[in-house]
């Protein structure tokens, strides 16, 4: 807040936050520039209003987080962390003759949310796993869905028929907890669920629950508070994988993401930038 006053563009990563009260403190900024793709951290109205250009990186990281999202539910469904602990522990015999790991090949995949990621995670699992495809999404995805032969249904009906479901929403207002205790429900026991996405799309509550029934195999990226504590219930929890919100970070996705510098430095000459995530309202009234 101290130095809002000298900036005329800022980047911000996925733990950074840009809201109306910043903004009030910053008169010269111009742009705000997303190092990836999620903007719920950005009060993307407010800058509109203040006639700010919000800039993000939309296809950047698209590979980098569907293979992250395929190693998960390869992790989730073989019990690889929980055979590693074992063997670490010298519990060797004992863990072959306790974990039971599934089979992908021929289980059905719902994709939560149908855009770039969530279409690139079902076509490496169609090639890799002949894995039926259903998802769900608020566009009708006709193309996407033809190519891969993927079928629209409800999100309760891809819930109830889905072996693997993995999850791709944008945080929203109504996106937020759209995995509650009700809908968690629904998933046949034995399930795999992955989620990537946003932490809070998923009720972290009703998810510990469900782990500590035993009902569900989980991979996760995202968390609901994030750094997620050591004390966490998910960290004590054996049917469960955690990577930290990296998904995203390999070297050219990294580099990708870093490009958002060039729409920034668009903006400030005065330019169109490429990837808009806005249509800010200049000082006058009119668009830019």
């Amino acid at each position: 807040m101290r130095l809002a006053p000298e900036i005329d563009g800022i980047v911000i990563r996925a733990n950074g936050r840009i809201d109306d009260p910043l903004l009030a403190h910053a008169p010269r900024l111009r742009v705000v520039a997303r190092h990836g793709v999620g903007l719920d951290n950005i009060d993307v109205q407010a800058c509109s209003r203040r006639g700010i250009w919000v800039v993000f990186t939309p296809l950047a990281n698209v590979e980098a987080v569907a293979e992250h999202t395929v190693a998960l539910i390869l992790a989730s469904a073989k019990a690889l962390l929980r055979s590693d602990r074992a063997v670490r522990a010298g519990e060797f015999t004992a863990a072959r003759e306790v974990v039971v790991a599934q089979e992908l090949r021929g289980r059905t995949l719902g994709i939560v949310g149908f855009g770039h990621i969530g279409q690139r995670v079902a076509e490496i699992c169609r090639a890799a796993f002949a894995m039926p495809v259903l998802f769900t999404d608020v566009l009708p995805q006709r193309e996407a869905a033809q190519r891969l032969g993927a079928t629209p249904v409800s999100l309760d009906e891809l819930l109830a028929r889905a072996d693997v479901v993995s999850l791709h929403v944008p945080l929203t207002p109504q996106t937020h907890h759209l995995l509650d205790a009700v809908a968690l429900a629904r998933l046949s026991p034995g399930a795999v669920l992955v989620n990537t996405s946003r932490g809070a799309v998923l009720d972290e509550q009703a998810l510990v629950a469900a782990l500590r029934a035993g009902r569900l195999s989980v991979g996760l990226d995202v968390y609901e508070e994030e750094p997620l504590p050591g004390t966490h219930p998910l960290a004590a929890l054996p049917n469960v994988v955690l990577s930290p919100h990296n998904a995203s970070h390999t070297e050219p996705a990294l580099r990708a993401m870093s490009m958002v510098v060039e729409d920034v430095m668009r903006v400030l000459h005065g330019e169109m930038p490429r990837y808009p995530a806005n249509m800010p309202e200049s000082p006058s009234g009119r668009r830019p």
